[in-house]
């Protein structure tokens, strides 16, 4: 299997503003993604979103106040979280 985490992609450090998603990566690299693309994170209050925890030795990331996870490998690939939607809509 090739995927961006096999290759040793990982994050060290994250930051979310009103706006973005962004991690800098071990690598060297930094990524952003629109905040809009995790509608926990977006829906989080700034002391919820600055409690994060890196997971899978970096390969993710971890919002335990608001139940989120986001890998490297999404931000890279362009993957926003689906809003469940509600049932019987």
């Amino acid at each position: 299997m090739n995927s961006h985490s096999d290759s040793g992609t990982r994050i060290s450090s994250i930051r979310v503003t009103d706006e973005t998603i962004t991690a800098d990566l071990a690598d060297g690299r930094t990524v952003s993604v629109p905040l809009a693309w995790s509608w926990r994170l977006a829906d989080a209050t700034p002391e919820q979103r600055a409690n994060w925890r890196l997971i899978g030795s970096g390969h993710g990331v971890h919002w335990p106040d608001v139940d989120e996870d986001i890998s490297v490998r999404g931000m890279l690939d362009g993957i926003p979280a689906a809003r469940p939607h509600p049932r019987g809509a």
